[in-house]
């Protein structure tokens, strides 16, 4: 049986869901005002291998991630920047042409990491009509008040809030910036806002209606409504950083099961955070690396999904290019002598020796997610007295949990990551075309295209939409 490890109740546990055999899942998905680092890649390489390896053990798994591009602030506090506007500013876009080009890089950096992409993803402006169902349930319920011009919710209401431990305020309050101001129309100092319809971004480019007036949503309300609406009224497995866990975990908990009047999520999973030798790595800070630098290095973006499955997933990890050298060594060794079992006389498949190993394997991921242990099983079917066709068959059967393409040439792998690459930039500038068609700057237009065709990528205006193609 799974057992995980439970940040509700501090303390590993048998998993067992609400419908034997399925398991309902919802990750946290990035802000998409800027490239994800490795550091929040780490994360979702983390979630990737859990779900894969439920699938693995047999269950039928649906999971739901949001996008975040919309009233995600720069501090936790419900003060502070908005990070998308930050970024329309930073690159003279729009709100949502940055969160259009930045999804898209997002998924490419995942493609890149062989993170599946989940069975549904949900931007939050899709879900205003779900954000304003949930105030209001929660108004008329007594757990949400009007104080100002905003929405809030009441936490003096809950007969507990610190539901993740007995930490005291002061020792939560650190994922809160110092240089935030404080709101005073809350009533207690953990209230949080549900919505906004006046704030000190007078220039927020997307507002929409509500009872209370123009407006938009505030970030916790976006993960516990696109649950909702996908997976119901009952979790499995809440999955994100551990930075996630105050106060955006703890504030999800609070308005969703005041909402239903239940119990919403029974297990939540944390991945601990990257560091490097200065700290946590952070945009806030500058200290981060993307997939792209790493790639410009030259390194394989799988050395880095290796170099992550070796440590422990509630372990912090630290990153220096020396311990991902050591990765990449032991990363081309292990595939080196996975392909060399392809090689040569085969021979049958013993499938006793296969169970074997399958049950060795899914004793590793049954112990709380122990991707090491894991890895020491394939080493452990490289070197075992067996055929060649038994050791393939096992190593392409766990590969389809650690994702680590141990079977696949090199430069077949490469030749998918450009294409991903090549993908979205293609798409972003043929937006950007649109964009200034539709503005009546044909100039700009025609420089797009000239543009692309440079680079040996001809587009053609259909009547079904742009295609393109790269010219022969």
């Amino acid at each position: 049986m799974l057992k995980i490890y439970n940040t509700l109740t501090r303390k590993v546990e048998d998993f067992v869901p609400n419908v034997e055999g399925k398991v309902n899942m919802y990750t946290c998905g990035p802000t998409v005002y800027h490239f994800a680092h490795i550091g929040n890649l780490r994360s979702y390489i983390c979630e990737d291998v859990l779900e894969k390896s439920l699938r693995y053990m047999g269950y039928d798994v649906k999971r739901v991630m949001n996008i975040t591009d919309v009233g995600h602030l720069s501090s936790d506090a419900d003060t502070g920047e908005d990070k998308m506007l930050k970024g329309a500013k930073r690159e003279n876009k729009t709100v949502m042409e940055i969160a259009d080009f930045y999804t898209k890089a997002f998924f490419a950096d995942c493609a890149a990491l062989n993170i599946k992409t989940p069975d549904v993803v949900e931007p939050a402006t899709n879900c205003i009509p779900e954000f304003i169902k949930m105030i209001e349930g929660l108004l008329e319920k007594g757990y949400a008040y009007k104080s100002g011009p905003n929405i809030y919710f009441d936490t003096s209401k809950l007969k507990e809030y610190y539901v993740f431990g007995n930490q005291n305020e002061d020792e939560l309050i650190v994922g809160v910036r110092d240089d935030v101001e404080e709101d005073k129309n809350k009533r207690n100092k953990n209230d949080f806002v549900l919505w906004f319809t006046q704030s000190k971004f007078e220039d927020q480019a997307l507002k929409w209606d509500s009872p209370w007036g123009v407006g938009y949503p505030g970030w916790h309300i976006e993960c516990s409504c696109i649950s909702m609406k996908h997976l119901g009224e009952y979790m499995d497995i809440h999955c994100g950083g551990v930075d996630n866990i105050f106060p955006h975990h703890t504030n999800e908990i609070a308005q969703s099961e005041s909402y239903i009047g239940h119990k919403w999520c029974n297990y939540w999973f944390h991945v601990h955070h990257l560091n490097d030798r200065s700290g946590k790595m952070s945009k806030s800070k500058g200290n981060i690396l993307t997939v792209t630098v790493l790639k410009e290095n030259g390194y394989n973006p799988l050395t880095y999904r290796f170099f992550c499955l070796q440590s422990h997933y509630r372990k912090p990890l630290e990153f220096s290019y020396e311990a991902l050298d050591n990765a990449v060594t032991a990363y081309d060794k292990l595939k080196k002598s996975a392909l060399r079992c392809t090689q040569g006389e085969q021979g049958a498949v013993d499938e006793a020796v296969v169970k074997e190993y399958k049950d060795k394997f899914i004793a590793a991921l049954s112990s709380d997610i122990n991707t090491s242990s894991a890895l020491t099983v394939v080493y452990d079917v490289i070197k075992a007295d067996c055929s060649n066709a038994t050791k393939t068959e096992l190593i392409n059967s766990f590969d389809s949990v650690l994702g680590l393409d141990l079977l696949k040439p090199e430069e077949e792998k490469e030749n998918e990551a450009i294409d991903e690459e090549l993908k979205a930039y293609v798409e972003d500038m043929i937006a950007k075309r649109a964009e200034a068609k539709k503005a009546k700057d044909f100039a700009t237009a025609d420089s797009i295209r000239n543009e692309l065709a440079s680079k040996g990528i001809i587009i053609k205006d259909t009547r079904e939409g742009v295609v393109w193609e790269l010219s022969k």
